[in-house]
């Protein structure tokens, strides 16, 4: 095998399970651990990784500042704050939360920062980055990353999902369709969310006005799911029949 063709291995090793160690690297591809620390120089001089001791971890720092979602100012963010400071009301003394991996659930974490009193459970990386030095006690989920989203998923992030049962879910979607129900475009992001709101006894979903009437590739979960709605406009007429009728408050 090329030295070229075991970097990109290597690369993608790192980007599928977040870390390396060089002893199994060096079985694996049967060439010294010496070796392999000089290929971890290299794929960390590229910001792929960060060595660390017995091997080398992802560079989360990198991948979000590569990530054109995050990197431009979004047209919807004061939208996002809006709804963010609506969801404060609901973040109790004590509170347990999970969170999922939108920019709106990151919106609303950043108002809490100061807080000590608060556990968020998250498979956010942009969490985890972004709140690293906040006052809140914030568990990772862990396992596969997913680099588009930025998140973790697979059955690893569900296994510790599993672990907690939490206050409050906050969650995201991306359209709401009145006969369809909630739903999403990520088959992945969508077993995780589901996971997630087993766990809470209060799920509250923070959609943008926009995603009304909005259809998606996969149903997310029905209206019987979920407890509260934050939005940033009144949904019509229509909307607030059927939501309603389901018991769901509706905040705006």
């Amino acid at each position: 095998m090329l030295p070229k063709e075991r970097l990109q291995i290597i690369s993608q090793i790192v980007k599928d399970e977040n870390k390396v160690y060089v002893a199994k690297l060096s079985n694996k591809f049967n060439v010294s651990e010496e070796t392999i620390r000089r290929d971890l120089e290299k794929l960390e001089a590229q910001g792929i990784l960060i060595r660390s001791h017995g091997g080398a971890i992802l560079n989360y720092e990198k991948m979000i500042k590569d990530k054109p979602f995050y990197s431009m100012v979004k047209k919807n963010i004061e939208n996002e704050k809006y709804i963010a400071e609506k969801v404060l009301d609901f973040i109790k003394v004590g509170s347990t939360i999970v969170a999922n991996s939108d920019s709106i659930t990151l919106e609303a974490l950043k108002l809490i920062k100061n807080r000590n009193d608060v556990t968020v459970i998250t498979n956010s990386i942009m969490v985890l980055q972004e709140l690293s030095q906040s006052k809140l006690n914030i568990i990772s989920t862990g396992g596969n990353v997913n680099s588009k989203s930025l998140s973790f998923e697979g059955s690893i992030t569900q296994n510790t999902i599993k672990k907690y049962n939490v206050d409050i879910a906050l969650i995201d979607c991306q359209g709401m369709d009145i006969s369809k129900g909630i739903l999403d475009s990520n088959e992945a992001e969508v077993e995780i969310k589901r996971t997630m709101i087993k766990q809470a006894d209060k799920v509250i979903l923070l959609v943008e006005n926009t995603k009304f009437d909005k259809t998606s590739l996969v149903k997310l979960f029905d209206y019987k799911d979920i407890h509260c709605i934050v939005t940033d406009k009144k949904p019509r007429e229509e909307w607030m029949n059927l939501l309603e009728s389901h018991n769901i408050e509706i905040i705006y």
